[in-house]
């Protein structure tokens, strides 16, 4: 089952109370204070961990609490510490709070968020002896437990997102040109949850492909599960956007294109801007050159015929996309090795001698 988007209640461990104890052996009745320390309390830590691909296992799990701290003992005996939770979930997984502000973005393997921190455990009376404080009979509790409702949201990470309406081949090329198998039919709708797939293009070259299900008018709005299918196109840095020549329900080829493309728009705007390398599929069909010639005129650049049938098009598909990823890298890393602007160093208002004290104090946190 592919989940991918889940609420959950994360309960760190309360941390151990300290103890008040006092040495009593034989031949020392009045011996000094050994109340141990209590143990800090587990924590709720969240991993993105390599071979995790849906949040279905916390789905099955609402509510996940730590272990607490055990109490301080004598004989500066102290608590143990209350076992941590690790939950694993998928690189590319967003951990929002209940208000809706995001917490972290865990979108590489290794990435960790401490969703609850367990509580301190208390001290022991031992930790307030003094020399005019020699039987203190203090302690201090441990901290409470940590509580929050967290929402957890998938969005695949891939190098290339296909996009296009339900039935126009996605799901027929990612098969040809990768490993996956994913589910195809002849009706629409077959796709219900993003498939992905490694391409690998000689030895040493390959990209993550990922077959985005289909996209209907207004999915920008919620309409037909849109909004869980266009989380999915974000992350992918190059779009391959399918054109079906001969649609099922007799609709233009052109006013599908453009659909998909107004509805990517509207979902996000920097959506709109993404590269993309426009293919029509199913180019062994008859008079699709016809269709082909039409879309390009439509589109004004290039558009690839490609059958998944036959393997027409594909290297050339599969060398356009190389060429493109290598664009974006050679952009990145020339924006890296920029250096950041400095901004000149103000000169202080004379009338004002103390402006540069009230501005570091003024960034600095409230102390508690």
């Amino acid at each position: 089952m592919f989940v991918d988007r889940v609420t959950i209640n994360v309960h760190s461990g309360k941390g151990g109370d300290g103890a008040v104890s006092f040495r009593r052996e034989k031949f020392i009745p009045r011996g000094g204070p050994d109340g141990g320390d209590g143990g800090d309390g587990g924590s709720v830590i969240i991993v993105a961990q390599p071979g995790v691909d849906s949040l279905a296992m916390l789905a099955q799990k609402r509510h996940w609490t730590a272990q607490a701290g055990e109490k301080g003992r004598g004989a500066n005996c102290f608590g143990r510490k209350g076992e941590d939770i690790t939950l694993p979930v998928p690189p590319g997984t967003i951990v929002y709070d209940s208000r809706g502000f995001v917490l972290k973005d865990l979108a590489h393997p290794g990435d960790t968020l401490i969703a609850a921190k367990g509580g301190k455990g208390g001290k022991g009376n031992t930790n307030f002896k003094t020399s005019t404080n020699r039987a203190p009979r203090q302690s201090t509790p441990g901290e409470d437990a940590e509580v929050r409702e967290l929402v957890l949201e998938l969005k695949v990470i891939a190098d290339v997102g296909l996009i296009g309406l339900p039935n126009a081949g996605k799901s027929t090329l990612l098969s040809r040109l990768s490993r996956a198998r994913p589910e195809i039919a002849d009706y629409p709708f077959t796709t219900k949850f993003p498939n992905l797939g490694i391409v690998n293009v000689g030895p040493d070259r390959q990209f993550v492909l990922a077959d985005i299900p289909g996209l209907i008018e207004g999915a920008h709005a919620g309409v037909g599960l849109g909004h869980e299918f266009l989380r999915h196109v974000e992350r992918a840095g190059l779009l391959v956007h399918l054109v079906e020549p001969f649609p099922a329900d007799e609709s233009d080829p052109v006013a599908n294109y453009r659909s998909i493309r107004k509805e990517l728009g509207l979902y996000a705007a920097e959506l709109g801007t993404r590269p993309e390398i426009v293919v029509m599929s199913k180019c062994e069909l008859p008079e699709s050159e016809l269709v082909h010639a039409k879309l390009t005129e439509a589109v004004g650049r290039e558009v690839l015929p490609i059958s998944a049938v036959t393997g027409e098009g594909l290297n050339k598909l599969l060398y356009a996309v190389l060429g493109k990823l290598d664009e974006r890298r050679a952009a990145e890393a020339a924006a890296a090795e920029q250096p950041a602007s400095v901004a000149p160093p103000s000169t202080p208002n004379p009338s004002t001698p103390n402006s540069t004290a009230a501005t570091t104090i003024s960034a600095t946190p409230d102390s508690p």
